[in-house]
């Protein structure tokens, strides 16, 4: 079952009435020239495990996407996130990553004319020109690959187009910034040699890599190996929020050197110092009311759903009164990568799959019209909302596939 993971500045549920925020005629026409690109997306998850369909139209679902949401919020593309974790993995995370790609597979089959397997940047062009999601795919944890660079290739043939080097916890060649202060793991400080072999293979391929979620030492030891531009999917600035998962100015400045990009999350926690402090106050209380609603459930011999655990989450948030982070705390964060990195630099990874980590405003992909409404209240140009909505992702996608057809085939250890 899907459960909050405490880490650095705290994610957990939150409820509350969507911030009133009215989205002009100008706003609607700038998304709808967009390409707008969430650059991470959790919902395969429950396409796997809770047989989520991405078609459905219940007003009670609270995942972030739906086709319909989609098309509300007028968003083009999703890096859908195949993440891997040793705890629930049962020492299989291939295998794991394998069935959570083909549950993405198994969703543009459901819905052919609404959704497309987009491998590239023209992939992603044309899914848009009919009307249709883009569906990238991007791995969470390089645990997936279980040290093996054939694996590795597998999946970008499979669709693969980044890798998250980590994810909460340190793996065999990548440290975690999730553990780095635990002083019972042990630590590679940095990458160890076969992790600069992978983003070595990861360069030659095309595939991204991507450093949200990797320790500050293994952030230096990429940044000395790549040649190719990197991005953070799902990361915010360290200066507003001091999280470990953030990205101090240094480290947004090294990104844009690569020409690279920072995909800012919606997720309060990162954003907002305020109310990840008041976050850290509530978790625990939450944490262990659901826990009692749970146990009575099972006690009385009734099936709980994860479904059940989202809605008693929200149900509780709602009548303890807990806020949400506001709006003002996204953009500002966008205005400091920006002002850090540059206008080229910087786009949108919501890193939800469900409207209980997100903003004031947003309580799901059918909101994102909100923050280009945002940004235009910001006094940016249209030209340079379009590069945040996905026009400099889209830009990262197609320089990093700038390979020869032969490489994508073999490497000098096959």
């Amino acid at each position: 079952m899907f459960r909050i993971v405490l880490v650095g500045p705290l994610l957990w549920p939150l409820f509350a009435a969507a911030q009133d925020i009215t989205v002009s005629s100008r706003a609607r026409a700038i998304q709808a020239s967009a390409i707008v690109i969430d650059a991470h997306e959790d919902t395969p998850l429950r396409f796997h495990d809770d047989h989520y369909d991405i078609g459905t139209l219940d007003p009670r679902d609270t995942d972030f996407i739906s086709l319909d949401k989609v098309r509300r919020g007028q968003l083009g593309a999703v890096f859908f996130s195949i993440c891997v974790d040793p705890e629930d993995d049962d020492g299989h995370p291939a295998r794991r990553a394998m069935d959570l790609i083909d549950s993405v597979y198994g969703q543009t089959a459901l819905h052919p004319k609404s959704m497309a397997i987009s491998m590239s940047a023209e992939d992603v062009e044309h899914a848009h020109a009919q009307h249709a999601l883009a569906a990238l795919i991007g791995i969470e944890g390089g645990d997936a690959i279980e040290d093996d660079l054939h694996l590795l290739r597998d999946f970008y043939r499979l669709g693969v187009r980044y890798m998250t080097l980590t994810h909460t916890h340190t793996n065999l060649w990548a440290d975690s910034s999730g553990d780095i202060n635990d002083s019972r793991i042990a630590h590679h400080e940095g990458l160890t040699g076969f992790g600069r072999q992978v983003v070595a293979e990861m360069n030659r391929l095309g595939m991204i890599v991507d450093v949200s979620h990797v320790s500050d030492k293994t952030f230096w030891d990429v940044m000395a190996v790549t040649k190719r531009p990197v991005i953070a999917s799902h990361s915010a600035a360290r200066a507003l929020v001091d999280s470990p998962r953030n990205l101090t100015d240094e480290m947004l400045r090294t990104i844009a050197k690569t020409g690279g990009v920072v995909g800012v999350p919606l997720v309060g926690s990162f954003l907002d110092p305020n109310f990840a402090s008041a976050a850290y106050q509530q978790h625990q209380r939450m944490l262990a009311a659901a826990q009692e609603y749970e146990d009575r459930r099972e006690t009385l011999g009734e099936k709980v759903a994860p479904h059940d655990i989202e809605q008693f989450e929200l149900l509780w948030l709602e009548k303890n009164k807990i806020p949400r982070a506001p709006m003002k705390a996204l953009i500002d964060q966008i205005d400091h990568i920006v002002m850090v990195a540059g206008i080229d630099h910087v786009g949108l990874g919501s890193d939800s799959n469900g409207r209980d980590f997100l903003v004031a405003g947003i309580d799901s992909a059918a909101d994102l019209e909100k923050i280009t409404q945002g940004l235009l209240d910001r006094g940016y140009r249209e030209v340079d909302i379009r590069k945040i909505l996905g026009g400099n992702l889209l830009r990262v996608l197609r320089e990093a596939m700038k390979v020869s057809p032969e490489n994508t085939n073999t490497s000098a250890d096959d």
